[in-house]
């Protein structure tokens, strides 16, 4: 069974030790870094032998805070997928972290299941929205700019091929599944993957499936 290498980065001893318990007790979970800052984890990551697939990050922090962290994160480390854990839930954080790279947004009041779900998601898929992140999403949808407008910015066209893929990320198929779907070949879905967030100038599956539900090319059923 391969293991998910995670990294938990949170100032609080108590919860980011308890988190450390908790991912040691999962089989298919290996944790590989826990820091009680933004750049300690960094200077972790400086070390070769530091391989991190998804890192759990507090956004309230002393020093570097999680919005600066997942930034560098993206720009010197685009591999790892962020979760961030929080005690703020509203949907401008929400938002701003998945347009800012973040692969998921969880209250840190969540159950461990879904803690376990999430991780497992992100990992396999590269992102998780719960029904909560979803909400912040579509209320956060009522601000963009009209769809009109997108259909007419050649930038953010896609077409109609393009669209069934984006749909289908959305509903968390993978590459192989896609093509097997639309009789393509996994190369090729790839290769319509990176047109995609080319045009729509998002960051990773994350950002894609945000602009999905924003410019209602994917309906939520909640």
């Amino acid at each position: 069974m391969h293991k998910v290498n995670i990294a938990i980065v949170d100032d609080q001893n108590l919860f980011r030790q308890s988190m450390a318990m908790l991912i040691n007790y999962i089989d298919n979970f290996n944790l590989v870094a826990e820091c009680a800052g933004g750049q300690q984890f960094l200077d972790t990551l400086a070390d070769v032998n530091c391989k991190v697939d998804v890192a759990i990050i507090d956004l309230d922090m002393p020093g570097m805070n999680g919005i600066d962290l997942n930034k560098l994160l993206q720009k010197l480390h685009p591999r790892i997928k962020v979760i961030i854990l929080s005690v703020h839930v509203n949907e401008i954080l929400v938002t701003q972290m998945i347009n800012a790279g973040a692969a998921s947004y969880l209250a840190k009041n969540c159950d461990k299941d879904e803690l376990i779900l999430a991780v497992n998601t992100v990992y396999k898929n590269g992102f998780y929205f719960n029904a909560d992140a979803l909400k912040a999403i579509r209320k956060s949808g009522n601000h963009k700019i009209p769809a009109i407008d997108v259909l007419n910015n050649p930038s953010m066209l896609l077409s109609g091929r393009e669209k069934q893929i984006l749909q289908l990320i959305c509903k968390e198929y993978s590459n192989a599944e896609i093509a097997a779907e639309l009789f393509l070949s996994a190369r090729t879905v790839e290769g319509h993957r990176v047109r995609i967030i080319n045009k729509i100038n998002c960051r990773n599956t994350a950002g894609m499936v945000l602009f999905a539900i924003k410019h209602g090319l994917f309906e939520i059923l909640l």
